[in-house]
């Protein structure tokens, strides 16, 4: 058993050592493969150390070469730099040493104005003592010859005083005025709608309803209808007003609108002739009367334009000019003033040799921009122009339109010749709801005011009553007199008399100087 356990401890004890010998022998194999791998490793990064080494040496060179060459630009370009700064510098220098001389004369000169001056004020002085002297002789003997006290022509002197004291105090009232109309604008405007609020009723009834008789009050209740379901369909549909009241025989169409009240009117005086008034009669009848209404007024316009010789018309203008039929201004019908304005800017641009055509076209639309739809903006004047632009005519015709009412710089001479036939057609006696009798009363009045005042010497009434031009006596009215004078004289003939629109006063002070050669 002993011997059994020895012999095992033998084997085992002879495995180990076996073993170790045996893997001794392998890793030493393992060793010098590896040793032989990392030698040929080593050799491997010295061969790639050297190349990288070489490889840098030559960047380095290429490198160093380059910045010595920027190095040598940057030096020649600083070298350059400071010749142009050396020679900059030295032409200062001779600038500043030339100034210099220059500053030196100037101080040379000043110091012989100098003594020139002073010698100049001793001279001044010693005249002036002299003048002291010989106006104390002349104010001494001036009282002998004029047999004047001090007192006397102190007098004498305070009336002067007086006089240009009134000039300057007439010259301020103008200047005055002349500020505070730059600064009425606002008060103004404010003032003219307060009236306009206070007076539109009563001045707009006469133009605002229409009349249409009946053949018997029998028919006031089948244009009611039941419930008054006939007079409210037909007045949501024309947008006009019916009045039905006690008025024996009549109803009453109401509305600021001519056009309205007139399709309101023909369909009203249609329904009463047929004698069926019922809601879908109304309709029918207002729907037809509109359509023929639009189709009346564009032939109004072809009517007129063929009366004038005129051709070539957008559609829509000649809508314009046919609306103009149903508009008045001041009482003037907007289409017989329009025509009549066409017609005597025609004669006037034939005796000007220019186009008649033209000075037509402007003329006869010049107060489109009365009709106009409540979409534009702004005066008549430049509205009637944007329409006229808009619908092709010409940049001579838009500027005449615009420029008539002085709303804008007129670019030829249709736009002052249009402005003449507008007021010419305007001022004449009877255009405007005025009778002779009335306008030569009101000529005569607006000259008896004008004369009635101190240094007037003839006034004359021009433009219907419209400008009143006063000549006045030279001698007697200055200049600054004559602004107060034409003030005075406004003032007056507003308290007297009552005249539509505006009176210009205008004051011409004439200075004539004659002399006769022999």
């Amino acid at each position: 058993m002993i011997l059994l356990v020895i012999s095992i401890i033998l084997s085992i004890t002879a495995g180990l050592v076996l073993g170790y010998f045996i893997a001794k022998g392998q890793i030493e194999k393992v060793l010098r493969k590896k040793g032989e791998d990392a030698k040929s490793i080593v050799e491997r990064a010295k061969k790639e150390a050297e190349e990288i080494v070489s490889r840098a040496k030559r960047d380095a060179e290429n490198i160093a070469k380059r910045e010595r060459e920027k190095v040598d630009i940057q030096y020649a370009k600083a070298r350059r730099d400071l010749e142009r700064f050396k020679k900059e510098l030295q032409d200062k220098e001779y600038q500043v040493e030339r100034k210099a001389e220059l500053i030196l004369r100037k101080e040379e000169e000043l110091k012989i104005r100098e003594k020139e001056i002073s010698e100049k004020e001793r001279v001044l002085k010693a005249k002036m003592e002299k003048v002291d002297q010989v106006l104390n002789e002349g104010i001494r003997r001036l009282e002998e010859i004029s047999g004047m006290t001090r007192e006397q022509a102190k007098k004498e002197l305070m009336r002067s005083i007086e006089t240009e004291a009134r000039l300057e105090g007439a010259q301020l009232i103008h200047r005055i005025r002349e500020e505070a109309k730059q600064n009425a604008h606002k008060e103004a405007t404010k003032i003219i709608i307060t009236a306009m609020q206070r007076l539109a009723s009563q001045v707009s009834s006469e133009s605002s309803v229409t009349v249409i008789p009946l053949s018997s009050d029998e028919m006031k209740g089948r244009i009611i209808g039941r419930e008054g379901r006939n007079i409210r369909t037909f007045e949501s549909l024309t947008g006009v007003e019916v009045i039905v009241d006690d008025t024996p025989g009549a109803v009453i169409l109401s509305s600021f609108d001519p056009e309205r009240r007139e399709i309101a009117r023909i369909a009203m005086e249609r329904l009463i002739a047929d004698g069926r008034i019922h809601p879908a009669r109304i309709e029918e009848v207002v729907k037809r009367t509109e359509e023929e209404f639009h189709e009346y007024i564009r032939i109004i316009g072809e009517e007129t334009i063929l009366e004038l010789g005129l051709r070539g018309m957008h559609p829509e203008l000649l809508r314009y000019i046919g609306k103009l039929k149903f508009r008045t201004s001041f009482g003037q019908n907007l289409l017989l003033h329009s025509k009549e304005v066409a017609q005597l800017a025609g004669i006037i641009a034939g005796e000007l040799d220019l186009e008649v055509e033209i000075a037509k076209r402007a003329a006869l639309l010049h107060d489109i921009g009365k009709v106009a739809d409540p979409s534009y903006e702004g005066p008549h004047a430049l509205v009637g122009a944007q329409i006229a632009k808009r619908y092709g005519e010409s940049d001579l015709v838009a500027n005449a339109i615009a420029s008539h009412h002085e709303d804008v710089e007129p670019i030829s001479p249709y736009g002052p010749l249009v402005a003449a036939a507008d007021a010419i057609s305007g001022s004449r006696p009877g255009a405007r709801r005025e009778t002779v009798e009335a306008y030569i009363k009101r000529i005569e009045k607006l000259e008896e005011i004008a004369s009635s005042f101190d240094g007037v010497e003839k006034a004359y009434a021009l433009q219907a009553g419209r400008e009143l031009r006063i000549m006045v006596q030279a001698e007697r009215i200055s200049d600054a007199e004559a602004f107060e004078l034409s003030r005075m004289i406004a003032k007056k003939i507003e308290e007297e008399l009552k005249f539509p629109g505006q009176i210009k006063v205008t004051v011409i002070r004439e200075v004539r100087a004659i002399s006769y050669a022999r």
